[in-house]
C-alpha cells in the first residue's frame, strides 16, 4: 500500500523543467577558420518567439555557410531549427536541412516524450517517416546542446551527460570540465572553462569513433557567452570564434568584450 501511495505521489509532482539554451531575441555570430583559412565561414545561433501554431514556442535557429575562398572550394549552406515547448523547456521538433554544391537533404523530427518515441521524415530526398526509440534526456542537436552547457555550473574535473541527435542517431554524450583558459578574440580577452563531449556509456559512433574531439569555451562572466567551438578531424581543425552576441529582448545591449582585469 505505502509503494502504490508513494507511485501516486511522484506521478502528481511537476516534470523537472529543462532550462532552455538561449532567451528570445538573444544571438551568437561566430566566424569560422579551417586550417589555414581564417575566414572559411560563419555560424549564427540565433532564437526567437515563435507564433505559427497555437501555443507560443521559443525558435532556435543554426545556420552555417561557407564564405570567400572556401566557398569557392566547397560551397556549403545548411539550417537548424528547434522548436522547444516554453512551459517545459524541451524541444518539440527539429527540422534540418543542407546543400553542398548540388546535393540536398533534409528531414523534420517529432519527439513524443511520454512514448519514449520521436518520429523522423526525410523530406529531401522523400522516404517514408520511421518511429525512433527515444533515450532517457533531453535531446538537442550537436549546436544547441554545446551553447546549452553555458547554463551549466560545472568546474573542472566535473561532468554532465547530454542527448545529442545527429540526423537520425541519438549520441548518448559525457561532458567534461577540463580546464580553465584564457581566450583572445576580437571582442577582447576572456577567462573561460573548457568543455568537451565525449561518448563513454555507449561505444563510439560517427565523428566520435572517427577519433574528432569536439571543445567548447564558456566565459566565466554573468553572460557565460560561449566564445569558442573547435572541432578537431584528421584532415585538419575547425574553429568557431565569437565575433558578435546580440542580447535578449528587454535585456540592455552591451558590448560583448570582457578584458581581464
Amino acid at each position: 500500500m505505502r509503494q502504490i501511495f508513494a507511485l501516486l505521489l511522484l506521478a502528481a509532482l511537476p516534470a523537472a523543467v529543462a532550462q532552455l539554451p538561449l532567451r528570445d531575441g538573444e544571438a551568437f555570430t561566430f566566424k569560422i577558420s579551417w586550417a589555414i583559412l581564417p575566414g572559411a565561414g560563419e555560424i549564427k545561433v540565433s532564437a526567437a518567439t515563435d507564433t505559427s501554431g497555437l501555443v507560443p514556442r521559443l525558435l532556435v535557429s543554426t545556420t552555417t555557410r561557407t564564405r570567400g575562398l572556401a566557398r569557392v572550394l566547397l560551397p556549403f549552406d545548411a539550417q537548424a531549427d528547434s522548436f522547444f515547448d516554453q512551459g517545459t523547456g524541451r524541444l518539440v521538433a527539429l527540422t534540418e536541412s543542407s546543400e553542398q554544391r548540388n546535393k540536398q537533404a533534409a528531414h523534420s523530427v517529432t519527439f513524443d516524450y511520454p512514448a519514449a518515441q520521436a518520429l523522423y521524415t526525410r523530406t529531401h530526398p522523400t522516404e517514408q517517416a520511421r518511429p525512433l526509440a527515444l533515450p532517457a534526456g533531453d535531446p538537442l542537436d550537436l549546436v544547441t546542446c554545446l551553447v546549452q552547457t553555458r547554463l551549466w555550473n560545472l568546474q573542472p574535473g566535473q561532468k554532465q551527460d547530454a542527448l545529442v541527435l545527429f540526423d537520425s542517431d541519438f549520441y548518448e554524450l559525457t561532458i567534461h570540465a577540463t580546464r580553465y583558459e584564457e581566450v583572445r578574440t576580437s571582442l577582447g580577452t576572456f577567462q573561460t572553462l573548457v568543455l568537451e563531449p565525449r561518448m563513454e556509456k555507449t561505444p563510439p559512433k560517427g565523428m566520435f569513433k572517427k577519433g574528432s574531439t569536439v571543445r567548447v569555451w564558456i566565459s566565466q562572466d554573468e553572460r557565460r557567452l560561449p566564445v569558442k567551438f573547435e572541432v578537431e578531424f584528421k584532415i585538419g581543425t575547425g574553429v568557431a570564434t565569437l565575433a558578435r552576441y546580440d542580447a535578449p529582448l528587454g535585456v540592455p545591449t552591451t558590448d560583448a568584450k570582457n578584458p581581464l582585469p
